[in-house]
């Protein structure tokens, strides 16, 4: 029996991995990526490579065995039908007898496009019978942290989420979440709304990179058309762009103000402070 990791060598599937080795063997890991060179690391270690894509189902062919619990990290390729790619990861683990599939999902409250893809996963995994965990992840607060650059150079925060909060955690909070569904017992056909303990509003965020840079930076609120434009200004793809200027849309309207503590439980700690994610990016 193994614990699968898909997107093993993403932003996200690292931590996980990383924090696996530090409850189970190595040789009980897989690690699923595309490219195999940017595991080489965890081959080292001894973690087993698999190499397989969502676009090409064939790849997952006997990939998965009997037992297996799985962790199916959302795929970032919005124009190639998430969806579909997510449902090749889903029958394959169907068609092994995988012990559990978890899910990197969104909160259940976020109404936003970005949603319609994870919402969709989720009934195909539902309908497929398998024993499911969905992790509804919230925000990271790497969402802001590591695109701190305009922000310092023009000594202001630009959003379109008004005096929206957010209750965001750090990617260590959620891979830790992750892994105590895959490494503990119980778990099974359950839902956990994941967010930070403390949510919080741009203009607070905008205070505290003042606070930490010793800078006076500000908070401008702009409409979501204006925050598209800003973004493909930016070089991002008009689709993405209006994507998550809707996030910023759902910010406004509380949809990723998560209560509830499920991530703080889950981890067995407070969730880090956005506070902490500032001080290391200005670090950085």
């Amino acid at each position: 029996m193994s614990i699968v990791v898909t997107g093993a060598t993403g932003q996200l599937g690292r931590h996980v991995v990383e924090q696996l080795l530090e409850k189970v063997p190595a040789e009980r890991i897989t690690a699923v990526v595309r490219t195999p060179e940017k595991a080489a690391g965890l081959a080292a270690r001894g973690v087993r490579i698999a190499v397989a894509d969502y676009n090409a189902p064939e790849t997952f062919d006997g990939l998965f065995a009997a037992g297996d619990k799985v962790l199916l990290i959302s795929g970032n390729e919005f124009d190639k039908g998430r969806v579909r790619q997510h449902r090749v990861v889903i029958e394959a683990a169907r068609a092994a007898g995988a012990a559990l599939l978890a899910y990197t999902s969104a909160p259940g409250s976020l109404t936003a496009a970005l949603a319609d893809d994870h919402r969709g996963t989720e009934e195909a995994l539902l309908a497929s019978g398998l024993p499911y965990v969905l992790l509804r992840n919230g925000w990271y607060h790497e969402n802001y942290t590591e695109n701190l650059a305009p922000v310092l150079a023009h000594d202001t925060v630009v959003a379109a989420a008004g005096e929206g909060r957010v209750s965001s955690a750090s990617r260590a909070d959620y891979a830790a979440a992750a892994v105590a569904v895959l490494t503990g017992e119980g778990h099974e056909n359950t839902t956990y709304e994941l967010g930070g303990d403390e949510a919080w509003s741009f203009a607070e965020y905008a205070a505290e990179l003042s606070r930490q840079t010793g800078r006076e930076i500000g908070y401008r609120a702009v409409t979501t058309e204006e925050l598209t434009g800003i973004l493909t200004g930016a070089g991002l793809p008009g689709p993405l762009a209006a994507v998550l200027a809707g996030v910023d849309t759902s910010i406004e309207k509380g949809e990723l103000v998560v209560p509830g503590g499920d991530l703080s439980r889950l981890i067995g700690r407070p969730t880090t402070p956005l506070s902490e994610a500032v001080a290391a990016a200005l670090q950085d």
